[in-house]
């Protein structure tokens, strides 16, 4: 292809550029041009460095990856509008500021520039990305200043909630919620809170905020004002805060006192819920508080007269009244016959018994009871009162109801070991002494003959209308028996019985015929072959003494055999004695073979009296 032919298919610029190129290959550049005076195009030097100063202080030189304080410029409901002076303004979410409800604008805050300009020629800037770079600074030092921050309630957990505070996750306590128990975490979630930092944990992240703090700072500040006024018989109002068994917590507007149980009412209540119900409002009186005023005791009933102050002229001694039971006790039982007007009703007022038994086996709380009035003193707000009085004393016509050797049928009460306690009636009660159980029988223990509770005849021996005692007898309704003995057990006399104990130092105790006991002793159980008798042996057995008055028969098994001897052999010497005597009267006619006879008589005497001895 010849040259003209590619001339002709080069572009018309192309052609324009290498004819431009051709003319000006050869020029060389002014050297002393002024460029300057080109940029400026009609400025001075001086005109531009002034608009140059201004330029630099309308526009602030910032870098990537800082943290700037920026200016909110405006908001809406999805975005904040922030400028940091920078050539252009930069748009951030509105949730970055959802822990600060109260944003506005006008407002400084705190920002991150992540790119000066990005693909569209926007700054783009975080408000999250700031607080989470200084959150940790921040939290520290309101940990140390104790400063009141604000925090954005995310969820609920275990425990307590989790709060958004300078971009960090912190913990809130359910007890750091409020001073008094919170029921409901979820009704503070999306909520703002002020919260006071209480605990960081640096080597795990931890930090821990509580509301309680702010209040109670408050509260006590209020309480000092309150405190500061405080006096003894001041009356205020108090809402009820809490209610226990032993008293009601007031709140009096930020400090608290004690009512006491028993500083609610005059009269006697189980639990303090019968006069008070929560978050009342009531007036109380100041009883007393401490030198710090920290225990502050208050009172409800000091508010009403006194119910014995009220007392009228219509009650008085001998009076009957009715009434509650409110307190049992073993000596007595207090019953309220108004509210804050008790009586006591001593256990020896509840019936004529001279034996006492505890109150509860009478009276338990609640029961309504009449009774009398027996003491009644005002000024000391006391008063007696008696059951007893209710039915006629039966010591009155004692004598004639009961007179001494009658018989009758009580029961037993109680058995000690020296007698039975026999009740004849409510109110009138004997005792039968041990002695007076048995003509015949040898009895150790009452409880041999009867029981508690079984039915006894009686006879009554003597009355004491003193001491109130009557003295009874059981045996006393037979006829003595020890009358007739003594013509059967005469002493000598011989008869069977058999021996039903023996004592540790050998004395037995023989059941003889009648009912009748005798004692024998070890001797007397010596047997006819050397060996002593034993329990449960029938043995004929001697009587060697009778006592009636003392009631002792003395027998002897040993005596029935050895006295038969003794008696024989007795015979035989007086019968010796006879022949000897005789001989002594013939001594003149004695021959030879009369001495030899006389003295084998004589040899034999002898012999028969060493025996005896």
């Amino acid at each position: 292809m010849s040259e003209e032919k590619k001339v002709e298919e080069t572009p018309k610029a192309e052609k324009e550029v290498k004819a431009t190129a051709a003319k000006t290959k050869n020029v060389a550049p002014i050297e002393d041009f002024d460029w300057e005076a080109l940029e400026q195009k009609g400025y001075s030097t001086k005109d531009k460095e002034a608009l140059a100063k201004v330029y630099d202080e309308t526009l602030k030189t910032i870098e990537e990856n800082e943290v700037v304080e920026g200016e909110v410029v405006a908001k809406t409901n999805r975005e904040v509008v922030v400028n940091i002076g920078f050539k252009s303004e930069a748009v951030i979410p509105v949730s970055e500021f959802r822990y600060n409800p109260d944003l506005k604008v006008g407002d400084k805050v705190e920002v991150y520039v992540e790119s000066r300009e990005d693909k569209n020629g926007q700054l783009v800037l975080s408000h999250k990305k700031a607080r989470a770079l200084k959150a940790w600074d921040r939290v520290n030092e309101a940990l140390e200043t104790q400063e009141i921050i604000k925090g954005y309630v995310k969820c609920r957990t275990k425990g307590g909630l989790i709060v958004d505070v300078f971009g960090i996750e912190a913990f809130l306590p359910g007890s750091q919620i409020d001073v008094k128990p919170i029921r409901d975490y979820d009704v503070y979630v999306g909520k703002t809170m002020d919260l006071r930092v209480v605990k960081i944990n640096n080597e795990f992240k931890n930090v821990v905020v509580s509301h309680k703090a702010i209040i109670e700072a408050e509260l006590e500040e209020q309480k000092k004002e309150i405190i500061a006024k405080l006096e003894k018989g001041q009356v205020l109002e108090g809402t009820v805060k809490n209610i226990t068994s032993y008293g009601v917590f007031i709140d009096l507007g930020g400090v608290d006192g004690l009512i006491h149980i028993t500083d609610l009412s005059w009269g006697r209540i189980n639990h303090p819920e019968e006069v008070v119900q929560l978050d009342q409002k009531i007036n109380v009186v100041i009883l007393d508080f401490d030198d710090d005023k920290k225990r502050i005791a208050l009172g409800l009933k000091q508010l009403q007269p006194h119910p014995w102050d009220q007392l009228d002229d219509s009650i008085k001694v001998g009076d009957k009244v009715k009434g509650k039971v409110v307190v049992v006790a073993d000596y007595g039982a207090f019953v309220e016959i108004k509210p804050g007007v008790e009586g006591l009703i001593h256990v020896s007022e509840i019936t004529w018994s001279n034996h006492l038994k505890p109150a509860q086996d009478f009276f338990k709380v609640g029961d309504e009871v009449e009774a009398v009035v027996l003491t009644l003193d005002k000024e000391e707000r006391k008063m007696s009162l008696g059951i007893k009085q209710l039915t006629p004393d039966p010591w009155a016509e004692i004598e004639k109801k009961y007179p001494v050797e009658s018989k009758h049928t009580g029961k037993v009460t109680n058995i000690s070991d020296f007698g039975v306690f026999v009740e004849l009636e409510p109110g009138v009660d004997g005792l039968i002494h041990i002695s007076d159980l048995s003509w015949t029988k040898k009895i150790n223990h009452p409880s041999e003959v009867t029981k508690v509770g079984e039915p006894i005849d009686v006879v009554i021996l003597e009355i004491d209308r003193d001491n109130r005692r009557l003295s009874l007898g059981h045996k006393q309704l037979e006829e003595n028996p020890w009358d007739v003995f003594e013509s059967v057990f005469t002493e000598g006399s011989v008869h069977e019985g058999q021996i039903t104990e023996i004592n540790n130092k050998g004395v037995a105790t023989v059941a003889l015929p009648y009912g009748v006991e005798g004692i024998a002793t070890k001797k007397g159980l010596v047997k006819e072959d050397g060996s002593t008798a034993k329990v449960d042996e029938k043995l004929p057995f001697k009587v060697l003494e009778f006592n009636r008055d003392a009631k002792k028969i003395v027998v002897s098994h040993t005596a029935t055999f050895k006295d038969e001897e003794i008696k024989e052999k007795k015979e035989k010497a007086k019968a010796a004695n006879k022949a000897v005597k005789k001989l002594q009267q013939n001594v003149e006619k004695t021959t030879l073979g009369d001495l030899d006879a006389l003295s084998a008589l004589k040899s034999e005497m002898e012999k028969g009296s060493d025996e005896e001895k």
